[in-house]
């Protein structure tokens, strides 16, 4: 079972993030459109997270995407297929020391709005972002060895944030 890891935020993730996108804009080319640091890693104020950078690259056809499997291998990456999210394509790197989370979407999937809107939520609210810091500290050092509990645990708290986020974007995009 994997571990629970939590590191205090770095400016390392940025770098590590920009290294992959290269790597992925080289391997994609002309299916991508275009590509985002997401997750906890890409919020400062969150002040701690998982080092594991997660990044969603929207493509033109994610039917496509099935055919890049070997060279994301390759690369380090395991194809998981949907995983349990429709119209995605997830490829985990890194093993059990997981180091990257890639989520692939077709263009206007609205699951790239939903993960754009949290990351933007959470910059533009840095106490809740800190307060879901937190949590994530409390959580790992409550289940050091369970990464399914950590991961049960703070769910209810994501899933608030996710709400507050649709309901904020919702507001920003009718000025």
């Amino acid at each position: 079972m994997r571990k629970t890891k939590i590191a205090p935020w770095t400016e390392e993730w940025s770098k590590e993030y920009s290294r992959e996108e290269q790597l992925l804009k080289g391997i994609f080319k002309e299916e991508l459109v275009d590509i985002f640091h997401i997750g906890s890693t890409s919020v400062p104020a969150i002040g701690y997270a998982k080092p594991i950078i997660d990044i969603l690259l929207v493509a033109k056809d994610i039917e496509k995407v099935d055919s890049f499997n070997k060279i994301l291998e390759n690369e380090g990456y395991k194809p998981k297929g949907e995983n349990g999210i429709p119209g995605r394509r997830y490829f985990p790197k890194g093993q059990e020391n997981r180091t990257h989370h890639l989520h692939i979407y077709q263009i206007g999937n609205e699951n790239i709005k939903g993960h754009l809107d949290f990351k933007d939520y959470l910059i533009t609210h840095p106490m809740e972002a800190k307060k879901y810091g937190e949590l994530k500290v409390g959580l790992a050092k409550q289940y050091p060895e369970n990464h399914y509990l950590y991961q049960d645990g703070k769910q209810e708290f994501v899933n608030e944030l996710v709400k507050k986020a649709k309901k904020w974007a919702l507001t920003r995009t009718s000025d």
